[in-house]
């Protein structure tokens, strides 16, 4: 038989009483740019590494660098 979870309260020496919702949200939305991709893209570039990865050889090919 499964035991009921027990609420967790926090430990004494985190106190939180005087913290601030949202205080660094603006600061981290600044920082971060999303981009939506289309299924077939994203087939091909599952994650954000990869998906970098294939832009930085696209942006080389433009340039004209030949190592990829």
């Amino acid at each position: 038989m499964k035991k009921s979870p027990a609420k967790k309260k926090a430990l004494p020496e985190f106190d939180f009483s005087k913290g601030v919702r949202g205080k660094y949200v603006e600061r981290y939305r600044a920082a971060r740019v999303t981009v939506q991709l289309d299924p077939d893209v994203a087939q091909e570039f599952p994650d954000s590494a990869s998906a970098n990865e294939g832009l930085r050889a696209l942006l080389r090919l433009r340039r004209g660098e030949s190592t990829i």
